[in-house]
């Protein structure tokens, strides 16, 4: 799977990477794995800059779908998500989808930006 990720329950803390061409089910599969482990509420770094969507609009649309359910069942922790100028364009729909939640959310071009941004946000 393209997709790699650490939950760090002490620090409430999702970070999380992808490389190479992400599918609807490894996109649902990192879902389940935050619910799952009851870390929908952690603060959330995830670097996409690396990522191909393989996904149909369906099926893009069936992610946003998941993660608006997510933002009903429970509080959601802040957002940094790093990727291209291209992959924000790209991917409009699913990141409105993101910025639905009452939380924070900002993209950034560089981890080290979307780090120390994370850091000063309030873990859930």
């Amino acid at each position: 799977m393209p997709l790699y990720w650490t939950i760090d329950s002490r620090k409430r803390l999702f970070t999380g990477v992808g490389e190479g061409e992400i599918t609807f089910a490894d996109a649902i599969s990192l879902l389940e794995a935050l619910a799952g482990a009851k870390a929908l509420s952690y603060r959330k770094l995830f670097d996409g800059r690396a990522v191909q969507s393989a996904m149909t609009g369906d099926e893009v649309l069936a992610v946003c779908a998941r993660i608006r359910a997510y933002h009903d069942q429970a509080s959601v922790g802040a957002l940094a998500m790093v990727g291209t100028q291209e992959q924000t364009v790209k991917f409009a729909r699913l990141l409105g989808a993101l910025a639905t939640a009452d939380r924070p959310m900002k993209l950034f071009t560089s981890v080290r930006q979307a780090r120390s941004w994370l850091e000063h946000q309030q873990p859930g």
